[in-house]
């Protein structure tokens, strides 16, 4: 039986109970290409109107833990669209002005115009994670943090931005081994973070804090999305999939012209 992906509203979520290795939805990783190609099209079509419409907006958001492939999410999924109206943002460590500001002020800044698709590599949702684990703030302030990220996802939901939320579903051995590979590939050593290593330490305390996120922020206008995560191939089908079926439902049209020429 195929794993639950997108998380029922109230439903309470132990990651444990969810297969990183699933591929029940798609066995075959050759069709899962194939359609991982025609999602590809798909999107690159949809987005074109997408932006001639001026209507609508995508926001795709990304999280895991170090080595879960949000990267390669973003370098096999988007592929096909158009950089002119795409925008990827990865939030790092918050700079000092960033810091003087609440903490959604460099999130809604980066939040994708009508027409456009944004993409957030992390997130606001590193304010309930990283910040919460690290203990950068107290729980009397990340507590707090959850009715703001709702009230932030509705009012962009309500001003016309459709919001797909992904939590990168890996294993700690496949992100032993992910890690690993990283730093023995010179192509990629450049990648390697010796807090990705200190991290993993504080892996069930990460798994915790993903736990609640995902309860406290999973509404009906942001669904969080669980995707299995250590099949890199499902993986892009999975998140595509969504995105093709996000896009369609916003029942796109091309828009008509402002004013028909003068054939005379």
């Amino acid at each position: 039986m195929s794993q639950t992906v997108r998380i029922p509203i109230g439903r309470r979520v132990r990651l444990k109970n969810f297969d990183p290795g699933d591929t029940s939805r798609c066995r075959d990783k050759d069709e899962a290409l194939h359609v991982l190609e025609r999602h590809v099209r798909r999107m690159a079509e949809l987005q074109q109107v997408l932006f001639a419409q001026g209507k609508h907006a995508l926001l795709v958001v990304l999280q895991g833990m170090d080595g879960a492939g949000k990267d390669g999410t973003i370098r096999h999924v988007m592929s096909g669209l158009n950089p002119q109206g795409c925008r990827v943002t990865a939030f790092k460590t918050p700079t000092p002005e960033e810091l003087a500001h609440d903490f959604l002020w460099r999130v809604h800044r980066e939040a994708p115009a009508l027409g456009w698709i944004g993409i957030f590599n992390r997130s606001h949702y590193e304010d309930v994670l990283a910040a919460r684990v690290l203990k950068i703030v107290t729980p009397s302030v990340w507590r707090r943090r959850y009715d703001h990220i709702n009230h932030f996802e509705k009012l962009l939901s309500d001003s016309g931005v459709t919001i797909l939320k992904f939590f990168l579903n890996i294993s700690k051995s496949e992100q032993k081994e992910r890690l690993q590979k990283r730093l023995e590939d010179p192509r990629r050593a450049w990648k390697f973070d010796p807090v990705d290593w200190e991290n993993r330490k504080r892996w069930d305390d990460y798994m915790a804090a993903y736990e609640d996120a995902i309860h406290r922020c999973n509404t009906r206008c942001a669904p969080w999305h669980i995707v299995p995560a250590n099949k890199k191939w499902y993986r892009n089908l999975i998140v595509s999939g969504h995105i093709v079926a996000a896009l369609e439902e916003m029942r796109l049209k091309y828009p008509a012209p402002r004013r028909r020429p003068d054939r005379n």
